[in-house]
């Protein structure tokens, strides 16, 4: 038998491996196991094979594993680092790596983390710094390949597969021979791949290679998984940080778009994890004036050819906010930052705003497209590295402003999950600017508003000439300003100008206004106030009431019905309800004054038109009140004017008192609204019951008088007798103002046929005025009726309303009556016409 030398067995047991497993297996001691795997004497039992050694070190190696996991628990590339190295051994592959896999502005990529690890190479020299990572995307190498694919592979021979790319080796002159490369996913995502490169005792990675690869791998796995769930936890944590604090600061500024910004951004800048970031607000202007136009039309400057941003506007950043985390905290504001700026240098803000698109960058300076600073950008020493800038877009898609991040604390490039977060922060931003420009047209409208109530006293309010008309201080007086004036001098003429409240029945309820001028209604509007004994009490000065009265007649419009007559008519009722009616005795001076200004305010600017006509036709006003739409409109006119000093006849009321008249006013007004009319009758008849049972007048006072909400309810059905005071006048003026009403609703109905396109109802419908009779009947028994019943059985002072109401109802009845027959009559004629055309 010939020599048998050491490469014939090792050749000879490498080509019969069934033969070496069962010959090992059998015949190796423990002794010799155990000095190759370092395991004490002791610790082995005389017997043990090599399969059972085997076991004993796996086992020996998934302990320290699990140890390893539980010491290095907040590291997770050291405890991979250390299972590379035993896979290494294991496998005997001449070295390990592991990208991790992310994605950059929408495109996934894998970047080396821990390169060329060996059983006794140290974790320093493995782990890749951030600014030597290695990036390659999905469709280069096999590792990129492995990712997209999500699959394991054994590549034997990588220059005869075609996804292998030579691009590590060329940069650090090693030469991969083989591999094994395995995916670690978690659902869906690929987070890391895997590699083992070059089998040592061996051309290539075996089965059992494979095998044992997957195994290790599943601690790998479990680490990566575990800190990629701690990873999202922290990113859903910040994220919702951010949220809750910027929204927190969102809303408690309103008024401006860079303190609103500031605010919400200088909060939460501990949970954004990055060095630096800035926002660019851009100029949201979108045409020139005028003006700027005519140098480009004159040819005398070129038109811009700059950057736009995606709604046509010229990319400007008016102002940049720049803060500084790094080291000690700075924050800058940069009003119109020159070009030159290093926030603005390298282009790429402008490039957001140019195109909307989010740009996440690693190693900045390196980019060829964009001139980032390669140095200190200032004086603080700071340098660029990663850059993330993303667009602020408001809810109409307009690009207000550029954030951009630069360089994430844990030195590693922004990744999808930095995208996500900052893009949630940005768009919740750029929405927010909603309530900036809610505040901002808010304030204009206001602002409108107050012009326009500028231009309506200027415009209606009583001018020195009206007032010097009836308040005659120049010719009695003789001076040249009201200054001049003692207040004592000014009631003495201004009462001699006022008629006698006998001459014109001011104190009766037949009071006919036809024979008295506009301008004498003004004047016996002032009598009523002095008839009541507020003006001296109440120590309203003589100009200030001639001036409000002036204004109150200007005030309504020049219609049909609905006019100063009408206004002046239900004073003077309520002021007889008061005085005449005896009514005054439940009420204090202040509430009868109030009560008195309320009516003759209560109809001021009055359209012609009821408040059905006003939703129908999508009136300003409707929008603007919900219900008792023009009631409601005046009510703010008549609080308009009190506003003005010069107008306001409470000027020298304490303020609780001021708001005692404010609120009577509103109860007074709103209550002429017929809709709610049905809705205090019911109360109103309650307390009439309840006065006529009692035995005293004191009584009666003490039990009204001292309940606010009785005399509101009284208040509230007084307007409403005011305001159809008309229907209770002598029959001549009663059929006057009827008709003039019946105008007034017949023009409302022109406006509905005409404007509309809608047929108006009965009483609005002139082509059937024939009717007008029937309808006061109907008008009296439905709605006044009532009214003016109750109120002759709650004092019998005011049961000449009554009276009249009856009168006039025999009036319309008997007219009614006779157009029933005349249309009976001709509707008998009609028919003996058709049946004697029949009978031929």
């Amino acid at each position: 038998m010939g020599e048998v030398n050491k490469d014939a067995v090792e050749k000879y047991l490498e080509n019969n491996p069934q033969f070496a497993k069962e010959y090992f297996d059998r015949k190796m001691r423990a002794e010799v196991l155990g000095s190759i795997f370092k395991v004490k004497p002791g610790d082995v039992k005389e017997g043990v094979s090599f399969k059972d050694m085997s076991r004993l070190e796996e086992c020996n190696i998934i302990f320290e594993l699990m140890t390893e996991i539980q010491d290095e628990a907040g590291v997770m590339e050291k405890i991979v680092h250390k299972a590379l190295q035993r896979l290494a051994q294991l496998l005997a592959a001449d070295r390990c790596s592991m990208f991790l896999c992310r994605s950059r502005n929408g495109i996934p990529e894998v970047a080396s983390r821990i390169l060329d690890v060996t059983p006794t190479s140290s974790y320093e020299d493995n782990l890749v710094k951030p600014e030597n990572e290695l990036v390659l995307p999905l469709d280069t190498g096999i590792v990129g390949w492995v990712a997209h694919t999500k699959k394991f592979f054994n590549v034997p021979d990588v220059t005869k597969n075609n996804h292998f790319s030579d691009i590590l080796d060329k940069k650090t002159g090693y030469k991969t021979v083989n591999m094994l490369a395995i995916p670690i996913t978690q659902g869906k995502e690929v987070l890391a791949v895997v590699m083992a490169l070059n089998k040592l005792n061996a051309p290539e990675f075996s089965k059992e290679d494979e095998e044992v690869f997957k195994k290790y791998l599943n601690f790998v796995s479990l680490v990566i998984k575990n800190h990629h769930t701690s990873y999202l936890y922290n990113i859903e944590s910040r994220r919702s940080q951010m949220l809750l604090w910027s929204a927190n600061k969102v809303f408690e500024e309103l008024t401006d778009i860079e303190r609103q910004f500031h605010k919400a951004l200088y909060t939460i800048r501990m949970y954004l994890n990055c060095e630096r970031y800035s926002i660019g607000l851009l100029d949201m202007t979108k045409e020139k004036e005028f003006y700027d136009e005519w140098p480009i039309r004159l040819g005398e400057a070129e038109p811009y050819k700059g950057p736009k941003t995606p709604d046509g506007r010229e990319v400007n950043f008016y102002k940049i906010i720049d803060y500084l985390l790094h080291g000690q905290e700075e924050i800058k504001v940069i009003p119109s930052p020159p070009a030159d700026h290093w926030c603005l240098v390298s282009g790429l803000p402008t490039y957001v705003a140019e195109n909307g698109l989010i740009c996440n960058m690693m190693n900045a300076p390196e980019d060829e497209y964009f001139s980032f600073q390669k140095g200190p950008v200032d004086e603080s020493g700071w340098v660029v590295k990663n850059v993330l800038s993303l667009p602020i877009v408001n809810k109409k898609e307009e690009i207000v402003g550029v954030a951009t991040f630069y360089n994430r604390k844990d030195g590693k490039p922004f990744d999808e999950y930095d995208e996500q977060i900052i893009e949630t922060l940005t768009q919740f931003l750029g929405w927010s600017v909603l309530n900036t420009d809610t505040y901002d047209k808010m304030n204009k409208l206001e602002n409108r508003k107050d012009i326009a109530q500028e231009m309506l006293m200027y415009q209606t309010k009583a001018t020195p000439a009206e007032v010097e008309s009836i308040l005659k201080y120049k010719e009695k007086l003789h001076v040249n300003s009201l200054d001049e004036c003692d207040q004592k001098d000014l009631v003495r003429i201004l009462k001699e100008e006022l008629p006698d409240p006998k001459d014109l029945e001011l104190y009766e309820f037949r009071f006919s206004d036809f024979p008295v001028t506009e301008h004498g209604l003004i004047t016996c509007g002032i009598r009523l106030f002095f008839e009541i004994n507020v003006v001296e009490k109440f120590k309203v000065p003589a100009e200030v009431l001639t001036r409000w009265m002036y204004t109150v007649r200007k005030g309504y419009r020049d219609i049909t019905y609905h006019n100063w007559r009408h206004g002046f008519n239900v004073g003077q009722t309520m002021f007889t309800l008061l005085m005449t009616g005896k009514i005054k005795k439940y009420y204090t001076d202040l509430e009868a004054f109030a009560m008195v200004a309320a009516a003759f305010c209560h109809d001021i600017d009055h359209r012609g038109t009821n408040n059905l006509y006003q939703m129908k036709s999508a009136a300003p006003l409707a929008k603007l009140h919900g219900s008792s739409i023009l009631e409601r409109h005046h009510l703010e006119y008549s609080k308009t004017l009190l506003q003005d000093e010069s107008l306001n006849i409470f000027q020298n009321l304490n303020k609780r008192q001021f708001e005692t008249v404010l609120h009577l006013f509103e109860v007074a007004i709103i209550a002429t609204d017929l809709a709610l009319y049905f809705k205090k009758r019911t109360m109103f008849q309650k307390i009439v019951d309840a006065i006529e049972k009692m035995e005293t007048e004191e009584q009666a006072i003490k039990y009204i008088s001292i309940d606010p909400t009785k005399k509101e309810v009284i208040m509230a059905m007084m307007m409403t007798g005011c305001d159809l005071s008309a229907i209770t006048k002598p029959w001549e003026v009663q059929s006057k103002v009827a008709l003039m009403v019946a105008n007034e609703f017949w023009e409302q109905g022109d406006l509905e046929r005409t404007v509309l396109q809608q047929q108006p109802i009965p009483m609005m419908d002139r082509n059937k005025g024939d009717e007008l009779p029937k309808l006061q009947v109907g008008f009296i028994d439905f709605v006044c009726t009532f009214v003016y019943k109750e109120f002759s059985r709650f004092h019998k002072e005011i049961t000449p309303m009554f009276d009249g109401l009856q009168n006039n109802r025999v009036e319309w009845k008997t007219r009614a009556d006779e157009y029933e027959e005349k249309m009976k009559a001709i509707e008998e004629q009609k028919k003996k016409e058709e049946e004697a055309a029949a009978q031929k």
